[in-house]
């Protein structure tokens, strides 16, 4: 949380830089996209590791071509690129999440994707959304991440129940028969730490609450958005879900032992329980967010920018176009397991006829996206407190929300 809001901070800080330094694209055109020429490309996390092996697939079909790839980790990588900002030394092209978009795109140092080869109507309007900012397009969708609900169906059959749960009502219910047939915890959420909302959107979301409308208002203490607090925290309350966790957790551990039922995952957590827990294969399922107004979840993933003053825009936009494309898009599920951004790559393979990829789709469907404000680390950071606030039963969830609601307000951009 701290982390955040200190590069939240320098970003602040170093905007009037930026300004000077980042907007116009002074980088311009100057190399033709088939010379003889290096791209340097950030990537975050896995997906820095990744690509590395996809770049030396393109170097061979592009031989004038190099791609040198920069693996970033998460926790460093927004100071790092502010500091890259600030000093004109961003890469040419740039993996980013919604909230690192907004906030580039508003210094100045991202240039607006060409819709002309680039559109919309490839990508899940959730992926697309996530690249906007001020009503232009900075980022093309890369991979496009939501949550799902993952059960043990072993110890559902112990515990007597019979399906997954529909509703947010059953949820609670299946997560109490799960704790009396044996399991530590019915249900994993996190219950404090850095991006605890993440693990809240799907409570959020699907009791139709917000934090910041789409117009800029600030509704964290809406009745919705108490309302699913209210129901996110009675898990630690009533015991069925852990009231701390420490920082790293990897809940598949204690999904594999049984001490924990349920979770709400992202697609990654398919490659790790079958590469990690291969006895557990067919003791597990996913099942779509249950319902509470309606059925909806976060919408992640990463898009691929190129900086306003990169002096390769021409190779940079073709490197895109092969990674956000539909046979790249296919390749890159087949390394990652990263669900693709482009909708048609959906229509052939394991994508297509595999039935937990079908929940994946239509959970992305309905995903909901972060509105589109530079200050949104600082601002999820609020909600972070508010939850953890609520959670250890230091403040009532109105309460919790009320204090974070007078916070957000001031960092809301209208």
């Amino acid at each position: 949380m701290n982390r955040r809001a200190t590069t939240a901070a320098i970003a602040v800080s170093l905007a009037s830089a930026l300004t000077l330094t980042a907007c116009g694209g002074s980088g311009g055109d100057s190399v033709a996209a088939d010379a003889k020429q290096t791209l340097t490309v950030w990537a975050m996390g896995t997906e820095g590791e990744k690509l590395a092996d996809v770049a030396k697939v393109y170097e061979k079909a592009n031989p004038n071509i190099t791609v040198k790839v920069t693996p970033i980790g998460w926790d460093v990588a927004h100071q790092k690129l502010v500091a890259a900002a600030a000093a004109n030394k961003l890469p040419d092209v740039m993996q980013m999440g919604g909230s690192y978009l907004t906030e580039f795109a508003d210094m100045g140092a991202l240039e607006e994707v060409d819709t002309k080869t680039f559109k919309e109507k490839d990508y899940f309007p959730a992926g697309w959304e996530q690249g906007e900012y001020d009503g232009k397009a900075y980022g093309v969708p890369w991979y496009v991440d939501t949550r799902v609900l993952y059960y043990r169906t072993d110890l559902a059959k112990k515990a007597g129940i019979d399906k997954a749960p529909a509703t947010m009502a059953e949820l609670q219910t299946a997560a109490e028969k799960y704790q009396k047939a044996g399991s530590k915890y019915g249900l994993s959420i996190q219950p404090n730490g850095l991006d605890s909302v993440q693990s809240f959107y799907q409570f959020l979301y699907s009791a139709g609450g917000q934090i910041v409308t789409k117009d800029g208002k600030t509704v964290a203490n809406s009745p919705a958005t108490v309302k699913a607090l209210e129901n996110y925290t009675s898990y630690f309350k009533k015991g069925l879900a852990a009231k701390s966790v420490r920082p790293g957790y990897d809940v598949t551990k204690d999904f594999n032992t049984g001490a924990v039922a349920m979770f709400f995952g992202g697609p990654w957590h398919m490659g790790l329980l079958d590469d990690n827990y291969p006895d557990l294969k067919g003791k597990w399922a996913i099942a779509n967010v249950p319902t509470d107004k309606t059925s909806a979840s976060m919408a992640g993933g990463s898009s691929l920018t190129i900086s306003a003053d990169s002096e390769h825009k021409a190779a940079a936009k073709e490197l895109v176009k092969y990674l956000t494309g539909t046979k790249g898009q296919a390749d890159w599920f087949q390394r990652t397991k990263d669900l693709p951004a482009n909708m048609t790559a959906w229509n052939s393979g394991d994508l297509a006829n595999d039935p937990k990829m079908k929940i994946w789709k239509t959970q992305m469907e309905s995903a909901q996206v972060s509105p589109a404000q530079p200050k949104w680390s600082e601002i999820t950071s609020k909600i972070d407190t508010a939850i953890e606030d609520a959670a250890q039963g230091k403040a009532s969830p109105k309460a919790a929300l009320d204090k974070a609601q007078g916070e957000i307000e001031g960092l809301v951009q209208k």
